[in-house]
């Protein structure tokens, strides 16, 4: 097993290709991730608000910008 202290020693260049590989492996396979039904609920939440409200949505450049504002 790779340790956090492996990973440390790394070069950044190592370090990216290890991600790269990583996420890589990752793509290739099947995702096995799910959402808790929490997580469920908000999403349902928030795109029934988009629905109710579209002009109240973000472009991306707008989220774009208010994000290099800090906000």
């Amino acid at each position: 097993m790779i340790t956090k202290t492996d990973i440390e020693q790394l070069t950044a260049e190592e370090k990216i290709f290890l991600v790269e590989e990583i996420w890589d492996s990752l793509a290739a396979g099947e995702p096995d991730v799910r959402l808790t039904d929490t997580q469920k609920k908000l999403v349902e939440d928030r795109w029934a608000e988009f629905k109710r409200n579209p002009q109240r949505a973000l472009t991306l450049d707008d989220f774009k910008k208010l994000a290099a504002e800090g906000r």
